[in-house]
């Protein structure tokens, strides 16, 4: 890192906790992530603000695991640090003046959120007990998570442990999100044992396409999450993986994720088809990121990008999505060939 790498400011948080209203809250959002805005606004006025706090609360965990150039060892204090503070909010200051200490882009909304988090918890307050519990609980969960693998180093055995990983940057996201329909739905409530294993799943699918898109950028900063023993069965180690003298055994390997993105996805399939008809919003809100994630399982598949770039799909597609679904997203039977329809094309 070189010396005038850009710090952020120790003035920026002369008040620790400013409030933030909905719009600022959705503002930050769609900075982070204009996929899951997406979803996120669709969904019914109170639940979509809960939505919302809480993935900007996980995606403070994020930048913390996430960033590039800070140690293992300052990742795990900074994400126990994180934790303290979500348990006793007394300790957000120091948090904070931490913050000031790590290397960051200029106008980095990660950074952003991380700067927000004392508005994000205080927004957090003015939800139901319920939801409040339950969003602390589960973000905990995942930054503690996050912390044992960082201890754990950038090296995945299996697909257990892939899937450990995975369980804690996705599957608990997908507890909490069955969570808090089950708060605002009687419907889903009732089915909601049925549906918790069905959402870690559901979580695991969108990880295993994160981890698809993402392979050169993960290498690059030194870690590699796809199982070694995916790679020993084609005769690979993980960091020849990228070599171009091995690329036709690395698309084995490629394969090798695709074909587990699909298992997953077929499970958030029948997630979704859980789902009361009647509840086309938080239906829609799932479905559409499961969706494009199919299509992105269907363009990754034999494509030598995944192993030099960046896999994407158009905003044609996105939109196509949203269209097709918005008007037959009611139908299990659609739900379900459509989805397969994606999986195995590589156009709609």
């Amino acid at each position: 890192m070189s010396s005038n790498t850009p710090f952020l400011s120790t003035n920026r948080h002369p008040d620790v906790a400013p409030f933030m209203d909905s719009a600022e809250v959705f503002s930050l959002l769609r900075e982070t992530s204009r996929t899951f805005s997406l979803s996120i606004e669709g969904l019914p006025a109170s639940l979509k603000d809960e939505i919302a706090v809480s993935y900007l609360l996980f995606r403070v965990s994020d930048y913390l695991e996430d960033h590039e150039t800070i140690s293992p060892k300052r990742k795990i204090a900074l994400l126990e640090r994180w934790d303290e503070v979500l348990e006793d909010e007394a300790e957000l200051k120091s948090f904070l003046n931490e913050l000031d200490t790590i290397p960051h882009r200029p106008n980095d909304p990660e950074a952003e959120v991380a700067y927000r988090s004392g508005s994000l918890l205080m927004a957090l307050k003015s939800f139901p007990q319920n939801a409040t519990q339950t969003i602390h609980k589960r973000v905990r969960e995942t930054t503690r998570g996050m912390a044992k693998w960082q201890a754990k180093g950038p090296r995945v055995e299996d697909e257990a442990e892939m899937d450990d990983y995975m369980h804690y940057v996705a599957g608990i996201v997908g507890y909490l999100v069955t969570d808090l329909f089950a708060q605002h739905s009687r419907g889903v409530a009732r089915r909601r044992d049925t549906l918790m294993p069905l959402a870690r799943e559901f979580g695991l699918a969108l990880q295993t396409v994160n981890i698809l898109r993402g392979l050169r950028k993960d290498y690059d900063r030194g870690w590699i999450f796809v199982p070694r023993t995916f790679c020993s069965s084609h005769g690979l180690t993980p960091s020849e993986l990228f070599s171009p003298d091995a690329r036709e055994r690395a698309l084995h390997v490629v394969e090798e994720l695709v074909e587990k993105a699909e298992r997953h996805l077929m499970s958030g399939v029948a997630y979704i088809r859980l789902i009361p008809r009647h509840l086309h919003r938080l239906r829609l809100a799932c479905m559409w990121p499961l969706l494009f994630a199919a299509k992105t399982v269907a363009v990754s598949r034999n494509n030598p990008l995944v192993l030099s770039g960046e896999v994407k799909i158009g905003r044609d597609a996105v939109k196509k999505i949203m269209r097709d679904s918005a008007i037959w997203g009611w139908s299990n039977a659609w739900l379900s060939s459509y989805t397969r329809k994606l999986l195995t094309s590589s156009t709609i």
